[in-house]
């Protein structure tokens, strides 16, 4: 890969940034309630500009309800931030975590003000989702670049982020351990119920998107060569590097299906659902399922509800034995792979990154740390396109003249 960095804007043609000394981390996340007084609150932040009433919100609150309000994502965030933390502390990496919310307190623009009145300057962005597309990689690019304008930060405050790390042992190994017990624990499930020889299907699932995103993810060089929308090959990418890892899948059958689709009936999604799909391995003969939340950082809302509650029901309607491999969370091998992601752009004294190299074991990475010119665009309803950081054409977040 070329190093030939401009020496203007820091990065080379492939999207790979130089080292920068760089003197904080961000933790940027989707965020959730916290209580049930949240909740209504929280969907009008998620929702906001669709014009959906309070009515219709209140109609697909009850998952939160049934949680007393809660989202369990801001608790494993903050678990996030002080294993991150840690392993900073355990390498004598001198950088301070940041937490800042797209949906809830934190929010990002109260924490970039935060960072700034503190005396930072140079901020490296870390993000909850290892996949390209728009909600998983530019609207956080997005959230930036309008927290520093709205703040009056623009100009001041230099904002870069990590690449996507779908493609990273760090995202991919702690679902190979997974897996591995996952299909453990359903052949033993089989057996007890007199069929040990029962056909088991491994289901990757991940969030479902509107084709139109899938169609904008990534550059459109590189999306030309691919057979499918980038989103959804970059989820077989790491659906691939998983089985390679793991011996007691291999031979089993394995598919990719999607999950928490809204919106509205007539737009279309990625398909097929969860649900619908499990019927018809049922109908094929499948005995058993283990899934695999390879969408999914950690095991919040989206995790619990639809694969735990509803999926998880879904096959005992139908008599399939059921396991779900946990998310990565704070597996200590993530959290050293995400450390091992900043330290790529980390200068250290020699001005040299504090880890050389960039790890990569699924195809299509390693990602870049540059997005391609409107990589991911998206249109909004008032034909605004928003100011994003960390891109080529970025003009936020970017060092002052």
């Amino acid at each position: 890969m070329s190093q030939a960095f401009d020496p203007r804007v820091g990065y080379d043609e492939n999207g790979v940034m130089a080292p920068k000394a760089y003197d904080a981390i961000l933790l940027a996340s989707f965020g959730g309630p916290e209580g049930q007084d949240d909740v209504i609150p929280f969907l009008r932040n998620v929702t906001a500009g669709r014009g959906i009433p309070d009515e219709r919100l209140e109609e697909v609150s009850h998952h939160y309800r049934k949680n007393g309000g809660v989202s369990p994502i801001n608790a494993q965030n903050r678990a996030l931030k002080a294993a991150l933390e840690a392993e900073l502390a355990a390498r004598g990496i001198d950088l301070p975590v940041y937490w800042g919310n797209r949906n809830w307190a934190p929010y990002i623009p109260e924490t970039v003000e935060r960072m700034y009145a503190e005396g930072h300057r140079k901020v490296l962005m870390l993000s909850t989702s290892a996949y390209s597309g728009y909600s998983s990689c530019r609207q956080y690019r997005e959230d930036l670049g309008e927290a520093l304008r709205d703040t009056g930060l623009e100009g001041k405050l230099e904002v870069d982020k990590v690449r996507q790390y779908f493609d990273t042992p760090a995202f991919v190994t702690p679902f190979m351990d997974g897996l591995a017990d996952s299909l453990a624990d359903v052949r033993e499930q089989l057996a007890q119920a007199g069929n040990p020889e029962g056909e088991i299907k491994i289901v990757f699932v991940t969030h479902s998107i509107p084709t139109s995103d899938a169609e904008a993810a990534g550059p459109r060089d590189l999306v030309a060569n691919l057979d499918t929308d980038l989103y959804t090959a970059q989820h077989l990418a790491v659906a691939d590097a998983i089985l390679a890892g793991v011996p007691a899948a291999a031979g089993l059958e394995h598919t990719l299906v999607f999950q928490s689709r809204s919106g509205a009936p007539h737009i279309p999604w990625l398909e097929p659902d969860i649900n619908d799909a499990l019927e018809e391995y049922k109908a094929a003969g499948v005995a058993g399922v283990v899934v695999v939340p390879i969408g999914f950082v950690s095991d919040h809302m989206e995790v619990l509800w639809d694969l735990d509650t509803e999926a998880k029901d879904t096959c005992a309607e139908l008599g399939l034995a059921f396991h779900r491999v946990p998310t990565p969370g704070t597996h200590a091998k993530f959290i050293s792979g995400m450390i091992d992601l900043v330290s790529e752009r980390v200068a250290g004294a020699d001005g040299n990154a504090l880890k050389p190299g960039r790890d990569s074991v699924a195809a299509l990475g390693p990602w870049f740390d540059v997005c391609r010119p409107n990589c991911c665009a998206k249109v909004m309803r008032d034909g605004t396109v928003k100011p994003t950081i960390a891109a080529v054409d970025s003009e936020v977040g970017v060092p002052s003249p």
